[in-house]
Formats: C-alpha cells, structure tokens, sequence
C-alpha cells in the first residue's frame, strides 16, 4: 500500500513509537511518506528513518510554566495556515492514512475520503478508561485534533476494552541495572530553574536532568544535558528511577525496564492526567500535581520496582493493517495481550 504516516512531533514519544512501526511497515514491503507537525523542523532529531518525511507547522499545545494554556494554544493555531498545509498534499498518492494523533493527516484523509488509521495513546478515550473530570474544552479538542475512521488505542493495562500495550521503542533489558544513586529527570515544560531547586535538596542522589540546551553541564550533584536518543536510552536503562511529566511513551519505558516512576502531571492536559489517574489505579508510579519536594523525598526512599516486559506488538499490528480488516481489532488485541506476563492481564480476565 501506498501509506501517509503522520506523527506528532510535540513530544518525542510520538516519534519513538512511530520510528518503530514506519521501519516495520517498509520492511512489509509498503510505501511510507511521512509527515510530521507540531515542532520546529530544526529541532527534530533522529528521524533519519523516517525519510521521506516533510515538516509542517501544524497545531500543537501552547504551554506555560507546566501547565496548557488553551486560550493561547486556539489563538497560535493559525488555521488559515493549516488549510493552506492541508491542500498542498496530493490526495493520489496514498489509499492509507495512518496518524499517530497527527492531526494534518488526519483531516487530510477525512477531507478525501482516505481510509484513517489512528494509532496512539489518545485513541483508547473511545473506551472507558481512567480520565479526569471536568474540562469540557479540553475534551472537545481531543476528540476532533486528530480524528480517525479506525482506531488501535494504547494504554499500560487492557481496562477489559479492545486496547493494546504500549509499543516499546526497540528497549532489551541488555545493559540494565539499578544505579540507587542515579535517577533520570525529564521535565520538558518546566522552567530550568524551578526543577533545579526541586532537585537541590537530595545531594545524596546523581540527577541526569535533560532539557533544552546546547552543551551538557554539571551543578554539583544535577547533570544538564542535551537530549540525544541515544545517550538518553543508556540513562534510563542505568538509573533506578525516573522523574518525568505523564507522557504515555516514556513512561511506559520506564515500567517496561522496571524502573520506579514519579510523574508530574501537564497542567490542563487531559492525557497525561489520565495516565497520573490509571498509574496510581494499577499501584505502577507515583504522582506528584505539582513540583513537590516532600513528594520526591518520600518517593526517592521507595524499593526498586520491577520490569513488565510489555510484549512486541509491532509485528501484529503491522501484519493487522496489511490485512485490511481494519473494522476489526478482536484478533488482533487476543493475539498481543496473550504473549504478555501474566502481572499484565491483572484485574480482568480478557482485554476484549
């Protein structure tokens, strides 16, 4: 099949779990143009495997100071720009869409009558889930950003709906180990100086805080530094916890490696408080609402955890879009969640 892949370049979780499902795709002998939006084309990094791709503007969330400002996000999507993006894509070329909450795909397909693929995180809200209360906005935006005829919804846990684990983006348990000391920081929309002083208090510990800088440094016990791929994967298979916002990718890393999880929820965000809500639902990480320093004492004092090994779904879900029989995910969910650990399928005996 000719494909138009679509990824959500705001967080690097889109691109990792997307980078894995692109390759398997193109190995299956399909033809795979990707587009990504939401982020600056200069600040997208390790997407060599992605070619060809084009970077659009798109719409993505405006954030302050860890929290989404709604208001500032509707008046910086510049939808005159989005319509201008959305006809220069030659609806010819392609028969499949897939959008992992890409939201220019996704209404490039709608508008041509392109049969939709939404794959991701944000597509198990059609199923009930863990979810916050109120924000009728914020409910709103999330069911038309992206929209998509069919649907495979990720999540940590089944929740009894036809819901998938998270893809893991190429993880082996080689090279882990539980440096006590070491604790992974990545807190992409807080301010540097406020995780700085969060972090100030426990000398005794070694944080590797990655952020938006040029050249690594080091603060006594905090480690600044650039984000690489690669040196990022090497810390989070080291360290033996990790502080981070409620993003579903990294998080899911985390629980996959068997590294305990402190997460700080995106203000406004609705996914990641859901995520906060379903991790303290499923005893899997601990939240803190706010920067909170006696949060982060008490959790630094908590046992290691242990590794879920979520299984490789990325074979089945590829061999799933190759077969066509998109209405349905039945066999495709029993097929994935009966390879996985047992501590996986806890609370309900079926996925379905």
């Amino acid at each position: 099949m000719k494909i138009l892949y679509g990824v959500q370049a705001t967080g690097n979780g889109h691109i990792n779990r997307s980078r894995e499902v692109v390759s398997a795709l193109k190995k299956a002998g399909h033809s795979v143009s990707v587009i990504f939006s939401g982020r600056d084309p200069r600040r997208l990094w390790d997407v060599d495997a992605f070619q060809p791709y084009s970077a659009y503007k798109g719409l993505t969330f405006e954030v302050s100071r860890g929290r989404v400002d709604y208001i500032k996000t509707l008046k910086k999507s510049g939808p005159l720009r989005f319509i201008r993006d959305l006809h220069g894509v030659n609806p010819a070329s392609f028969n499949l869409v897939i959008t992992d909450f890409e939201p220019l795909s996704a209404w490039f397909a709608k508008r041509h009558g392109i049969p939709s693929i939404g794959l991701g995180r944000q597509y198990a809200f059609r199923y009930p889930i863990p979810r916050p209360r109120g924000n009728i906005l914020a409910r709103i935006i999330l069911k038309l950003f992206a929209p998509a005829r069919y649907s495979i919804g990720l999540h940590y846990h089944h929740f009894n709906q036809p819901i998938l684990p998270p893809i893991i983006s190429n993880l082996t348990n080689e090279g882990i180990r539980d440096d006590q000391e070491k604790i992974l920081v990545y807190l992409p929309f807080e301010e540097d100086g406020d995780v700085r002083r969060l972090l100030e208090p426990f000398r005794e510990f070694h944080f590797f805080y990655y952020t938006s800088i040029d050249k690594p440094f080091r603060d006594k016990h905090i480690s600044f530094l650039p984000f690489s791929r690669a040196g990022f994967v090497e810390d989070l298979k080291r360290c033996s916890g990790v502080i981070c916002n409620a993003g579903f990718t990294l998080t899911s890393e985390a629980l996959h490696l068997g590294k305990k999880l402190l997460v700080r929820p995106l203000a406004g965000q609705m996914e990641q408080a859901s995520n906060a809500l379903a991790l303290q639902q499923l005893h899997l990480g601990t939240v803190m609402w706010s920067l909170d320093k006696p949060a982060v004492e008490k959790w630094l004092a908590y046992p290691p955890a242990q590794p879920l090994n979520y299984p490789d779904s990325v074979r089945d879900i590829v061999k799933w879009i190759g077969e066509g029989m998109w209405y349905s995910t039945r066999e495709l969910v029993r097929r994935v969640w009966s390879a996985a650990d047992e501590r996986l399928i806890m609370g309900g005996s079926s996925p379905m």
